[in-house]
């Protein structure tokens, strides 16, 4: 079993490239994030998701192991194989897919090429409680994020929030940012400071 393999890159295609590990090419089907990443002559690091079956071996490679982690948990997902999973991770980054799972963001799912409302629906309500242990860097947010999905957030930053998206900008930004003016400002803040702050954050 492959789990992690370092070389340079041999070619880079439109699902997958070739990696030279000391001349033996390895073809890993990736999501197009990882691919946008890779440059032919070029060292690289792929972890590596192998499956095999009877009549093939197929490696899929991921800039990332949390990467790979969402990529095998969205397979348990019914209606979710690798080609979806793939989809999903081309189309948003481990932070957003948490987000979006985090806020029942149907819609943000639904983005991704051959993921239709029904997939998107599943995805999202049978990863919910998933979804801040494979957040990354943004896990300090998924917490407050969950509330706001779930109709249970404090009013005021349900209420910063609802403020920020009317200026605009999408409910996992703002969901973000207000995250952020919590932080900052205590969780006891009024919606006005939380918005004050919440658009500081956004200016950045």
């Amino acid at each position: 079993m492959i789990g992690k393999l370092k070389g340079t890159v041999d070619e880079v295609g439109e699902d997958h490239c070739i990696l030279d590990v000391h001349g033996v090419g390895y073809v890993a089907f990736c999501p197009a994030r990882t691919l946008v990443g890779l440059n032919a002559g070029e060292a690289a690091v792929l972890h590596i998701e192998t499956y095999v079956r009877e009549d093939m071996i197929r490696l899929y490679g991921f800039s990332s192991t949390l990467e790979r982690e969402w990529f095998r948990l969205l397979q348990n997902v019914q209606g979710v194989g690798a080609k979806v999973a793939l989809s999903v991770l081309s189309t948003l980054a481990p932070a957003e897919l948490a987000n979006a799972v985090a806020l029942r963001d149907i819609a943000m799912v639904s983005r991704a090429p051959g993921v239709g409302r029904k997939v998107a629906e599943r995805i999202v309500t049978e990863l919910k409680g998933k979804a801040p242990a494979l957040a990354g860097e943004a896990a300090a947010t998924i917490g407050f994020a969950q509330e706001l999905g779930a109709g249970v957030a404090p009013a005021p930053a349900a209420d910063a929030v609802s403020a920020l998206t009317n200026l605009g900008y999408s409910r996992d930004i703002a969901a973000s940012a207000v995250a952020a003016a919590m932080k900052a400002a205590g969780e006891d803040a009024d919606s006005a400071k939380l918005i004050r702050l919440g658009l500081k954050e956004l200016a950045r």
